[in-house]
């Protein structure tokens, strides 16, 4: 579960904040064999997490998920990166001249 409350909370505290959004989505033993995931939430984390200050994010990205040799399930595309590092950075701005 993220808390999206914990971000600003953690920045008090004068050090930067990183967000690891795809381990956030994991799901330990959720294929029964091995480790799951919800990937679609990815987008949606990061922005929220970038929204609410954090300065950085951490997210396991492959070319091709359902290959990779651990944490596909919790991975975003590669040819989804460059799109959501583009929104996180307009995120990030709007929210720096609002005060956040």
């Amino acid at each position: 579960v993220v808390d999206m409350r914990s971000f600003p909370i953690m920045s008090e505290f004068g050090v930067p904040v990183v967000f690891d959004v795809t381990h956030s989505l994991q799901l330990p033993g959720g294929l029964g064999h091995a480790t799951g995931g919800l990937s679609q939430y990815i987008e949606p984390l990061a922005r929220a997490g970038v929204a609410c200050g954090v300065d950085a994010v951490f997210m396991e990205v492959h070319d091709a998920p359902e290959r990779a040799p651990s944490d596909g399930p919790n991975m975003l595309p590669l040819e989804r990166m460059e799109p959501l590092l583009e929104s996180l950075r307009d995120i990030h701005a709007l929210a720096r001249r609002s005060g956040k």
